[in-house]
């Protein structure tokens, strides 16, 4: 029996500040963010409301797996990879030190959209192995291989400064 109107909209307000988080730190973008977790949201309100195949097991799952893919997608096509100059920025990040928060945005945005992907998800948002393997469709020793890539490039991009962020 499929999920009701409802229940739907009590899953997104709920899930949607960390979908949002996900999005923001996948994309490095406040717009880009909100419009991936938008298009996510609507992907899993037409499978919520689907009746063959059943109802959605695991929606919070389901739902991060979507963004994920949603995002990867997204950066394969040519118009993403546009970035806007001269802009200043709407509003001013609160809390956490401003000078580390950009080192490691520019740090993460040097990095594929796979591996942005597979750090976000590991590290960020704390999934196993095997369900960030899951997730993005991709072996177990693939997610581990791209961990380590792309924690190398990290480090090849932040040099001395990476132990200045760990000590803050």
């Amino acid at each position: 029996m499929p999920r009701t109107q409802e229940e739907f909209e009590e899953f997104a307000v709920a899930r949607t500040p960390q979908l949002y988080r996900a999005a923001w730190l996948m994309c490095g973008d406040a717009h880009r963010a909100e419009d991936l977790v938008q298009e996510t949201l609507a992907k899993v309100y037409v499978r919520w409301h689907r009746r063959l195949g059943g109802p959605i097991e695991h929606p919070v799952a389901y739902a991060h797996t979507t963004l994920t893919r949603t995002y990867i997608s997204a950066q394969r096509r040519r118009s993403t990879h546009e970035t806007p100059v001269d802009d200043l920025p709407e509003r001013v990040e609160q809390g956490g030190d401003a000078a580390t928060t950009l080192t490691l945005r520019a740090a993460l945005a040097q990095l594929a959209p796979l591996d942005r992907a597979v750090l976000v998800m590991r590290f960020l948002e704390d999934v196993s192995v095997a369900d960030t393997a899951d997730a993005l469709g991709v072996s177990p020793g693939a997610v581990r291989n791209r961990t380590l890539r792309a924690l190398y490039r990290l480090r090849a991009v932040l040099g001395p400064s990476l132990r200045d962020l760990l000590e803050i």
